[in-house]
């Protein structure tokens, strides 16, 4: 088609205005931002004038502390792999052996800290293996040591010189992760910002109960003197109900009057200072599992609990496509640095051991049964074996259907199944006048129903018939009896 040049000309101003952006900070009223660093918008920080390294303090807490391992166990209990896909067997080979040597397992729980404060920053370190340019170690650096720049939420580094905006980073060098991050807020969502006050509170909790046990875990004691005793005895006289109190052993003047009361509110007050913990452990777990049950059950129905596990299992999800990103973007850059950009990476994947598919597995089960061989090459894709887990057995020879061994099995050789194998083995073995008195005797008749059967509930029909004193069970062994004959004598008369 053609398009004359004042046409061309607005059509290309059209494009121009609508590539990049055009509702910036730089234009935008908000003058909070003074075109430098982007302050963390986090709510509790900002209330408390402090910065990320608070969250820390929060770990310490044994209930939040179990909810976060209870989260990361998820995923630590995952194996990693490689989908080679459309890569060269030769580049999937060189960034196997670099994750290989790399710690993993601490790598991942490093990396998992990414949800907990809202984002986590990783520093790749590289070094020269053989003729390659290879990671040799990913170190994560505390959080507080990065910002982001206000006019393109770019990641910077705060140094000594430059602490405001930071240095910008050099490039294939740092890995991020970011848990709901937006464009307002590239620091992310951090969980530990909505577990702050409620482990605050739990322990303000505890510490009352404390006291409040201490307190009423006891009857009070009072005890009672005549009046003008001086106060050298009132004292005297209280720290023997003191010793009293501890040691349950007090000698008083026998003019003394000591006398009990106890507290009738206090199990209801004690109920509410535990229902008061109880509620702030719900609100930290569904903070950090999704849910609450996993982690206290103590009533409700199985059903509520598979919602409850559904949810953690999304939430453990989520936290396995961050980390799949993130390592798919190292070896994006493996391959960058190494092999050129236009070459195809394999892709990093995490899989639940427990996860291996029962059907497959029975399908493979049955077809080694008849001979197949498969490779390792099949069990590490198809299972998601890494290379160093398996070791398959040497090569042994195949059982025949009468347990007499038929050779070593080579691709060349055919595929019989073991119910074919015994009739072949039965062909071989049994001559024409075997079978013929086969067919002549008890199994004549039966061989006739069978022949004239329309159905096999027709056939069991007329076999019920011709012999009512058999159970069901027997007239379908004979029937299994008159078929497999019936199966030789065909392929005899085949060979003829």
């Amino acid at each position: 088609m053609w398009i004359d040049k004042e046409t061309y000309v607005n059509f290309g101003e059209q494009a121009k205005s609508l590539q990049g952006e055009f509702a910036t900070r730089e234009r935008s009223i908000d003058f909070s931002y003074l075109g430098l660093f982007l302050p963390n918008p986090d709510p509790v920080l900002k209330k408390l004038g402090q910065d990320i390294r608070i969250y820390n303090d929060l770990l310490v807490d044994s209930f939040l502390a179990g909810c976060v391992r209870s989260r990361k166990a998820g995923l630590l209990s995952m194996s990693w792999g490689l989908d080679r896909g459309s890569a060269r067997s030769k580049v999937t080979k060189v960034i196997e052996t670099a994750l290989k040597k790399i710690n993993i397992t601490n790598t991942l729980q490093e990396m998992l800290s990414y949800s907990l404060f809202g984002y986590s920053v990783h520093e790749v370190v590289w070094d020269r293996v053989d003729n390659y340019i290879l990671p040799v170690a990913i170190k994560e650096k505390p959080q507080f040591w990065f910002t982001f720049l206000a006019k393109n939420n770019e990641l910077r580094l705060r140094t000594k010189v430059n602490w405001v905006t930071g240095d910008p980073l050099p490039p294939r060098k740092f890995l991020l992760l970011q848990h709901e991050p937006s464009y307002a807020n590239p620091y992310g969502n951090p969980i530990l910002a909505q577990c702050f006050w409620p482990v605050t509170f739990k322990k303000a909790g505890l510490k009352f109960w404390a006291i409040f046990v201490e307190k009423y875990g006891m009857p009070f004691l009072v005890g009672k003197h005549p009046r003008g005793v001086n106060e050298q005895e009132v004292n005297a006289f209280a720290d023997e109900l003191e010793n009293l109190v501890q040691d349950a052993i007090a000698v008083i003047p026998d003019d003394s009057n000591v006398t009990t009361i106890e507290t009738r509110n206090a199990n209801s007050t004690g109920e509410l200072q535990s229902k008061f913990i109880d509620s702030c452990k719900t609100e930290i777990s569904i903070a950090v599992l999704g849910q609450n049950l996993t982690t206290e059950i103590k009533g409700g129905s199985f059903a509520a609990s598979e919602v409850h596990m559904r949810v953690r299992k999304d939430m453990i999800d989520q936290d396995k496509k961050q980390i799949e990103f993130a390592f798919n973007r190292l070896i994006k850059w493996i391959c960058e640095i190494n092999f050129g950009d236009s070459v195809e990476p394999p892709v990093f994947c995490l899989v639940e051991k427990e996860d291996i598919d029962k059907e497959l597995a029975a399908r493979d089960q049955l077809l080694v049964t008849t001979g197949l061989k498969f490779t390792k090459k099949y069990y590490l894709k198809a299972y998601g074996f890494n290379d160093d887990e398996i070791e398959l057995n040497p090569q042994e020879p195949i059982p025949s259907a009468k347990g007499v061994t038929s050779g070593t099995y080579s691709e060349s050789q055919e595929h019989t199944f073991p119910d074919q194998a015994a009739i072949d083995n039965a062909a071989d073995s049994l001559s024409p006048k075997d079978i013929e008195k086969l067919t002549n005797g008890i199994l004549a008749p039966v061989i006739k129903l069978v022949k004239e059967g329309k159905s096999y509930e027709d056939i069991m029909s007329n076999l019920a018939q011709t012999f009512p004193d058999m159970d069901t069970k027997s007239l379908e062994k004979m029937l299994s009896r008159a078929i497999f004959v019936s199966e030789l004598w065909g392929m005899h008369h085949a060979n003829d």
